[in-house]
């Protein structure tokens, strides 16, 4: 299955501002191999002393039936004209998510994206925004690029805070998550919540790694907050679906809330995230609570 990796010069456009994605590429598949042990992926282990945690990389070779140095090349970032094939081949390896699978892809062949389309300003349609209104009782958000909160409903702003009055920049997950004090304070898991924002993140730079605006946010971070170096740092890559959240809010207390990610057709970098309560439940009733308080409730209500 070997094939030749020319060591082929970066587009100029991956030479700017923004993620060097052959450091990425390296750095994503040495993790990947790092968390498998050979009785994972039924290798048999000798006990000899193994220098580097997981497994070899002729190990990793041999499992995707390409040779040591085919697979070395490509683990030091040289990924031009690698084939889809072979690429599947060693998902399969490492035993990928479907998320990570992408993520290989994207970083291994990517797109040929321009910076004006990556930096272009991020439009909710007026519709969009309407059926945000109609949702009562639902907390209900849009959510685009680099984790940018775009559009909001009364009720998201109830339970997250009004971010109307924040400055634009700052409306923006992965800042609130790691900046701000409350946000810890919110979310109950909030190691949980932090480690699916950095793969969201990762997510994002690995379709667009020419971004100097998601670069300038990665660097910001990772300046401010030690927690972010430590979850940028494992290369984990994760999709928004769904799941449950546990919250501890300052009127209500705790609630235990489904969310739903509906990707939208017409602009796949942007998707609604919704919030439900099981009905009958003391979530469900706190929820109401909060639409009787209205956006200020995270402001208005004292600590709890």
């Amino acid at each position: 299955m070997d094939e030749q990796l020319d060591a082929v010069p970066e587009p100029a456009e991956d030479r700017g501002a923004g993620l060097d994605r052959r450091a990425e590429l390296s750095e994503f598949l040495r993790t990947r191999r790092a968390r498998l042990k050979p009785e994972d992926v039924g290798l048999p282990d000798f006990g000899r002393h193994r220098r580097v945690p997981g497994l070899r990389r002729e190990e990793l070779a041999q499992l995707a039936g390409v040779s040591v140095a085919y697979y070395t090349r490509l683990e030091q970032g040289n990924g031009n004209n690698v084939s889809a094939e072979v690429l599947d081949a060693i998902a399969r390896a490492l035993r990928l998510s479907d998320a990570e699978h992408a993520h290989l892809t994207h970083l291994a062949k990517p797109k040929q994206h321009r910076k004006r389309a990556a930096c272009r300003t991020q439009q909710v349609r007026g519709a969009l925004r309407q059926l945000l209104d109609t949702l009562d009782g639902v907390p209900a958000y849009v959510v685009g690029r680099r984790s940018d909160v775009l559009a909001w409903n009364r009720m998201a702003a109830a339970l997250f805070g009004d971010w109307s009055k924040l400055p634009e920049r700052e409306r923006n997950w992965a800042r609130l998550v790691f900046l701000r004090p409350d946000y810890r304070d919110l979310f109950t898991h909030w190691e949980q919540k932090a480690s699916d924002v950095v793969g969201y993140l990762r997510l994002d730079a690995g379709c667009h790694p020419d971004d100097p605006r998601l670069s300038a946010l990665v660097g910001e971070l990772s300046v401010k907050s030690e927690d972010f170096r430590r979850l940028w740092a494992r290369h984990d890559v994760k999709e928004k679906a769904y799941g449950v959240k546990l919250l501890r809010h300052p009127l209500v207390g705790e609630l235990t809330l489904s969310f739903e990610t509906f990707r939208l057709p017409a602009d796949g970098e942007q998707s609604l995230v919704t919030y439900h309560a099981e009905p009958g439940s003391p979530s469900a009733e706190a929820l109401r609570l909060l639409a009787s308080w209205g956006a200020d409730a995270r402001t208005s209500a004292p600590s709890v």
